[in-house]
């Protein structure tokens, strides 16, 4: 279906705006800004005036052994395999997730889980892409493996404008990570299935606010299932992949009535990746455009 004429000439003076910003020296370097520097810092502000202003469980010496796990096996991981030295951004990304969701009493667990996800990224391979995100993984490592750990996805509280905030700054690191798509798929469809419930239960409509003021969904949406390593390189597939964890994440938390859906939904759904590449192969993701070709869209290395 084509849009109306008038529609059309009404949208193309943005359309060229946007044409002439993309072609700017200003715009091909916006375009061309690694996303995890955004994710750093965006994550970093959240760790620091999220987690460690509001939730005491969380030590600094937590968050420091964390960052040393992380950056060391990704280093170690690196020299071994001749991945470049940016992908020790990556090794940050995760550092700081696992800091923001995982809890223990002791000093060895955050560690021990940063070393393991980060080192999953090496031995769990597809095609070239690893296949966990390891913020996911972590914690699932955390909650299945681990003893005295457990997952704090609510330490924020549920203070909507904090919400926006988060949803604002995850929607910019987002579609920097060409990953905007999945990110807006999952929440409709997540979304679609609370609206629904609330309709079939009778409920009120401060019980929808209430769930979706969630720091944890809005980390979980624009940091955890954008993941461009790891998830379907077909924007097609991409949307398949966000409707099953959705409505995994969904059963899970309403119908089985258990707690972490988010996370276990993903981690369930990660499987299928390699799956819905072969039904629909497409390039995959690096995260870096090639310097040759700054308008090209095609980012080189990986992490």
């Amino acid at each position: 279906m084509t849009m109306p004429a008038a529609t059309t000439r009404r949208w193309a003076p943005v359309r060229r705006w946007r044409s002439a910003f993309l072609r700017s020296r200003l715009g091909v370097r916006i375009t061309s800004i690694d996303a995890r520097y955004l994710q750093i810092g965006f994550l970093g502000s959240f760790l620091l005036f999220g987690a460690l202003a509001r939730d005491f469980a969380l030590r600094p010496e937590q968050v420091a052994l964390t960052f040393a796990a992380a950056l060391l096996t990704q280093l170690a991981g690196a020299r071994l395999t001749g991945l470049p030295g940016h992908s020790l951004l990556s090794a940050a990304v995760t550092g700081l997730g696992l800091s923001i969701l995982v809890r223990a009493d002791s000093l060895w667990v955050h560690p021990l889980v940063a070393m393991l996800a980060i080192g999953a990224k090496f031995v769990i391979r597809w095609n070239g892409k690893h296949l966990y995100n390891p913020a996911n993984l972590g914690v699932m490592i955390a909650l299945l493996l681990l003893p005295g750990a457990w997952i704090s996805p609510g330490q924020w509280g549920s203070d909507m404008l904090l919400a926006l905030w988060v949803a604002t700054f995850g929607v910019t690191v987002s579609a920097s990570a060409r990953r905007f798509d999945i990110a807006w798929a999952f929440l409709a469809i997540y979304v679609g299935l609370l609206v629904l419930r609330i309709v079939y239960l009778g409920a009120r409509w401060a019980v929808l606010e209430n769930q979706l003021s969630s720091g944890a969904l809005i980390l979980f949406t624009f940091f955890m299932i954008t993941d461009p390593m790891t998830t379907p390189n077909h924007r097609l597939m991409r949307f398949v992949y966000a409707a099953i964890v959705a409505i995994g994440a969904f059963v899970w938390t309403y119908v089985f009535f258990s707690t972490n859906g988010l996370v276990w939904a993903l981690f369930l759904a990660t499987p299928l990746v390699p799956l819905l590449d072969r039904l629909m192969p497409a390039a995959k993701f690096q995260w870096r455009p090639p310097a040759a070709s700054p308008l090209s869209g095609l980012p080189a290395s990986t992490g």
